[in-house]
């Protein structure tokens, strides 16, 4: 059987978690090897070099865009831990796959268009308003908000409502600290979010074809949103987030279907009341406000039994049984103790 080292992994194969991590170990251990060179002198990088260390290639393809705090930031970036929930030893979607088959439609319709027509979009400087019930409300710089956060990786899986699913390795932090900062008071029982407008550099906003209309809004009920598994990401595959995956910054709640977790973040509102939500208003009895990923509730155009594993081809197909919660039931089941989830899907 042929092995590869990780330098000789493609982004286009599919990447199994634990080469992943080992990048990021390797990363850390490098650090540790560096400090102790410099401690001890040059006798440890000669061991290092006589031992045949050697960097992998790094899975993400890098962005070229990427803002200065994101340079520091990643620097230290904490690994996924070894176990469940904020870890799968699922087969990792790859980096291509993930960064090409988006559905963003402020950028178009077509799975594909996000990666072709986000040329322009602009993610630095970039800056986010806090409002609502809470004690800190303002217009905040990203890099303000992000600076008393460390980034960590997260491996979980995304389970679209389309009957399609990913594993991805984001980097982020909990929405449970960010919310902490601002203060929120005991009237706030949900968060909003918005995604930006940009209609200059987001051509699908300018589609007559269109049927959003923006801004594109979610929310969460104020526990959904302080579960340790809700995260806001800001990379991915070790990389900056690219545009077409929500840069600068996005929400993921893994045991939720993917429209949940809203991109390109630019408004967070403390509500005391449920907020409207973009999907649930389209097409209610489509897309429930919770959207908890149920393999008992079918969508009327795709069960939810089932799902397609991506990357698939025409001669390579895998399909699986979709889990309650998306595999997270254990850490969120709770929340909904005694609520009909066929009615509040």
């Amino acid at each position: 059987m042929l092995i590869k080292k990780p330098s000789d992994i493609k982004p286009s194969e599919i990447t199994p978690e634990s080469v992943f991590r080992n990048r990021r170990q390797f990363m850390n251990d490098s650090g540790k090897l560096i400090l102790g060179a410099a401690a001890g002198g040059l006798p440890a990088i000669a061991s290092a070099q006589s031992g045949g260390l050697k960097a992998p290639t790094p899975i993400g393809k890098g962005v070229s865009n990427a803002p200065a705090w994101w340079q520091e930031k990643s620097s230290s970036i904490k690994a996924a831990p070894d176990s469940e929930p904020y870890y799968t030893g699922e087969s990792l979607t790859p980096y291509d796959d993930v960064t090409s088959y988006n559905n963003f439609y402020e950028f178009g319709m077509d799975k594909r268009d996000p990666s072709t027509q986000s040329g322009d979009f602009k993610s630095d400087p970039w800056s986010v308003e806090i409002s609502g019930e809470v004690a800190k409300p303002g217009v905040y710089n990203l890099e303000d908000i992000l600076k008393p956060h460390d980034l960590e990786e997260r491996i979980y899986r995304l389970r679209c409502v389309e009957a399609w699913s990913m594993v991805i390795p984001w980097t982020g932090f909990p929405l449970a600290e960010l919310i902490k900062q601002f203060e929120p008071t005991s009237k706030a029982k949900y968060v909003e979010f918005e995604t930006i407008i940009d209609a200059d550099s987001m051509p699908g906003i300018r589609s007559r074809f269109a049927i959003v209309r923006w801004p594109y809004r979610e929310g969460l009920r104020m526990d959904e949103a302080m579960n340790p598994l809700t995260l806001m990401a800001v990379g991915v595959y070790g990389d900056y987030l690219p545009s077409q995956n929500g840069a600068p910054m996005r929400l993921i709640v893994p045991w939720k279907y993917g429209f949940k977790s809203i991109k390109s973040i630019v408004k967070i509102n403390f509500r005391e009341t449920e907020p409207n939500t973009t999907w649930n208003d389209l097409q209610s009895q489509e897309y429930g406000f919770f959207a908890n990923v149920n393999p008992a509730v079918h969508h009327p155009r795709w069960r939810q039994d089932m799902e397609r594993r991506l990357p698939q081809t025409l001669f390579s197909r895998q399909v699986i049984e979709t889990r309650p919660f998306n595999g997270y039931g254990d850490q969120v089941a709770s929340m909904y103790s005694g609520m009909d989830l066929a009615r509040y899907y």
